[in-house]
């Protein structure tokens, strides 16, 4: 669980999962200090943070020596479809291009991906 409270800087959140934390604001032609991520960065970030964790389980449970992985993620607003992750994905190290096409592959089994392509419901809690 995540928990976000505001803080005296306006439009800055503090959000925490009790281990770690981080700011979280908005940008300066929006109101913000812009000294945090923006929330949509997070989204961005989650993505790409579990496409590269799971890129990296796939390789280590295949033997596949990869080097090191880089996602890029973008969120497009304007997509005529509705939002789009944009998603680019760069693999580092002496790959065969099987081995390149499996890693690929692998990245579309990230979670936070089928959590993001699977229709979304909001549930408000009580406050306290």
């Amino acid at each position: 669980m995540i928990t976000c409270a505001s803080l005296d800087t306006p439009y800055q959140v503090s959000f925490s999962n009790a281990a770690f934390a981080a700011t979280c604001d908005a940008s300066p032609d929006k109101g913000g200090a812009g000294q945090g991520f923006r929330p949509h960065e997070l989204l961005e970030a989650a993505l790409g943070s579990c496409t590269a964790m799971v890129v990296r389980m796939y390789a280590d449970n295949h033997g596949i020596p990869l080097a090191g992985v880089t996602v890029r993620v973008s969120l497009d607003r304007n997509h005529p479809d509705g939002p789009a992750f944009v998603c680019a994905i760069e693999l580092a190290g002496e790959l065969t291009d099987e081995q390149r096409r499996k890693l690929l592959r692998a990245a579309k089994a990230c979670p936070v991906r089928r959590t993001l392509s699977r229709k979304l419901v909001f549930v408000e809690g009580a406050g306290s």
